[in-house]
């Protein structure tokens, strides 16, 4: 039988800091070891993504100016402010019941909705060998795609940046409102006032 004097406060101070200490391991190897693996598939998607949707977006286009236009904007209005509003769903949603999951959901479609205009990014802004190869394929067979996409995409953050703010307006009015009513509710109570107690003598 062991006394509460046999145990040593060392040891059991020790423990936890060592159980912490293998958990942050284990957590730095595993970040490190995602990031590797996320920077190995940006360089392999790199070489190979913006030559390819160059060339997807040659077909669609084929040389024509008009084709270019249409497409540029389309793309640009759709693939920026899909994002942009799903991104504001999750917001909304994320302190709500079921809310982590919604918002989870909506981000992860805001992400796919925006790889369109992410790729063509990658073309505008990259500097590999596959970016400078889509930006002659774009410049020969999608005319001014880009430019018509840059339009669209600066379209749909204004529209978005409205709309935001019509929301935080209404959600203020709304906020307002409510603490208005509540202040007079607690105004109309009537205070009662308290019994005096009887005076010493009467009957």
């Amino acid at each position: 039988m062991t006394t509460p004097s046999d145990t040593t406060p060392g040891a059991e101070v020790s423990a936890p800091k060592r159980s912490s200490f293998v958990t942050w391991r284990n957590r730095i190897i595993a970040l490190v070891v995602l990031a590797l693996v996320l920077w190995v598939t940006y360089l392999i998607l790199a070489a190979f993504l913006p030559r390819w949707w160059a060339q997807r977006i040659a077909e669609m286009v084929s040389g024509s100016f008009s084709k270019g236009i249409w497409y540029g904007l389309v793309m640009g209005v759709l693939c920026t402010a899909v994002p942009l509003f799903l991104l504001l769903l999750a917001g909304m949603q994320w302190r709500k019941r079921g809310g982590p999951f919604i918002a989870g959901a909506a981000v992860v479609l805001a992400v796919v909705a925006a790889v369109p205009n992410l790729l063509t990014l990658a073309i505008v802004l990259g500097n590999s060998n596959a970016a400078h190869a889509g930006e002659r394929i774009l410049d020969v067979d999608a005319p001014a795609f880009r430019g018509a996409a840059l339009t669209g995409a600066i379209v749909a953050g204004a529209l978005f940046l409205f709309a935001a703010f019509l929301l935080v307006r209404r959600r203020i009015r709304k906020q307002r409102a409510v603490k208005q009513r509540a202040r007079q509710e607690n105004q109309s109570v009537p205070v009662e006032k308290p019994i005096a107690p009887p005076e010493p003598g009467a009957n």
